[in-house]
């Protein structure tokens, strides 16, 4: 793609590249060329209209921030959507200490340990490594 970009913006290239086409051809290229041109101002239009609205719509609500007597750490004081349990360790429920003395802690989520399934399979409960 590179090479083509080089081709097309390049003077003497492009000439030599389409020295072969006739003039109808030619003429094929530049509306094409126009029409993306053209798609292309126009959706560039509407981002800047977009944005425009958005930064009119943010205007009028900190206008209305204002009248009211609140702040942006006002609205950060009622976000709820945020896990308060994020970042935190969940608590262990159950320890066991293996004949080499090693202590094995296990929240009771996710899969169980291998040490805590041998001494299940060995007739252990898990009631018994419980931590109160």
């Amino acid at each position: 793609m590179s090479d083509f970009l080089d081709i097309l913006t390049h003077g003497r290239r492009l000439q030599g590249a389409v020295k072969e086409l006739s003039i109808e051809e030619l003429e094929q290229v530049q509306e094409k060329l126009s029409g993306i041109i053209e798609k292309r101002k126009e959706k560039l239009q509407e981002q800047e209209k977009q944005k425009k609205e958005k930064l009119e719509k943010l205007a009028a609500i900190k206008q209305q921030m204002e009248e009211a007597g609140l702040n942006v750490e006002d609205l950060q004081a009622l976000d709820t959507s945020t896990n308060k349990n994020v970042g935190k360790k969940r608590p262990v429920k159950y320890k066991l200490v293996d004949d080499n003395g090693e202590e094995h802690l296990w929240t009771g989520i996710g899969r169980m340990p291998r040490v805590y399934k041998n001494a299940l399979d060995s007739g252990k409960s898990l009631s018994d490594y419980a931590i109160n």
